[in-house]
């Protein structure tokens, strides 16, 4: 791979590929195989299995082993490993100190169900944010890597947000509330406006995936209410250093009285957020047609 990076950058991505390469071995071994006996609920339609703690076991031995003073934060067990889990940290990295972000099976419904579009997501964030980032569709083998400052790439080539300028030819894919039904209301007025204005709305299951698709152009724009920092940290790096841009914002109802608000210690708590993404030319518009509220 002849991509000019530095040596630090090198072993980070070089962790990333090996992490994820592993948990995506776990990911196909069982795919649309799991007895639903065996399927935890976290949440309404919010699923967890044994293959998410073992991929992310297995993510979190390879990053540790080779950088043992680096922090992670992950989705479901974290904390097995000593380090800040949900809850207990916010995105960037403390200083220069560096931190992990893993969701170590994205689109876990769609794994369950054997339908192909799952994923392992791992992002490096230092006290300016977000680094290093891949993405690994398990199911395909396609895997997304960005590196801050030097661009993104697809199995090792070079790619590019989109160049369509107008909202009507825009294929764009979004992500339903699933996890905040009261969001919904307002989400179904979003999705009739953009559905209306483009020439079509995609819901793949896994936003990781979703944004790495805006960052190679198969689709135009992206948008969801509700997402959680391992769902997006690597694919918004991935986005901007293939040209397009995404934004997060602050989810568009109050959080929930029961929802944690500080982590241990007092620390603050893991921070829910919307994202919009498109390419350059169409983003300030679409941000105002998805999230605009009568």
């Amino acid at each position: 791979m002849n991509w000019n990076l530095s040596e630090e950058d090198r072993g980070l991505v070089e962790a990333a590929t090996a992490a994820a390469e592993r948990a995506g071995a776990i990911h196909r071994t069982y795919a649309g195989r799991l007895d639903s006996g065996a399927w935890e609920e976290k949440g309404t339609s919010d699923f967890v299995t044994d293959v998410d703690r073992d991929a992310e076991r297995a993510i979190v031995e390879v990053l540790l082993e080779r950088f043992p003073d680096h922090e992670i934060l992950a989705e479901e067990s974290a904390t097995d490993a000593g380090v800040p889990g949900p809850g207990d940290a916010d995105v960037a990295g403390p200083g220069d100190a560096i931190r992990w972000i893993i969701d170590p099976l994205d689109g876990t419904t769609n794994w369950l169900h054997g339908y192909p579009e799952y994923a392992v997501s791992i992002a490096a964030v230092d006290g300016a944010g977000q680094r290093v980032a891949l993405v690994l569709n398990s199911a395909t083998g396609e895997r997304f890597t960005a590196v801050r400052g030097r661009g993104s790439r697809l199995d090792g080539q070079p790619i590019q947000a989109s160049s369509i300028h107008q909202l009507r030819l825009a294929l764009v894919g979004t992500g339903f509330p699933f996890k905040r039904l009261d969001l919904l209301p307002r989400y179904l007025r979003s999705f009739q406006r953009v559905l209306e204005a483009t020439s079509g709305v995609r819901r793949g299951g896994a936003a990781a995936l979703d944004l790495c698709n805006v960052a190679c152009g198969r689709l135009d724009a992206f948008w969801e209410f509700w997402l959680l920092p391992w769902d997006f940290a690597a694919g918004l790096l991935i986005i901007r250093e293939a040209g397009g841009v995404a934004e997060s914002f602050p989810p568009p109802a109050p959080v929930p009285a029961s929802a944690p608000r500080e982590g241990a210690g007092g620390a603050p708590a893991i921070q829910a957020a919307g994202i919009v993404a498109a390419n350059p030319h169409l983003f300030r518009t679409f941000r105002g047609l998805a999230l605009q509220e009568p």
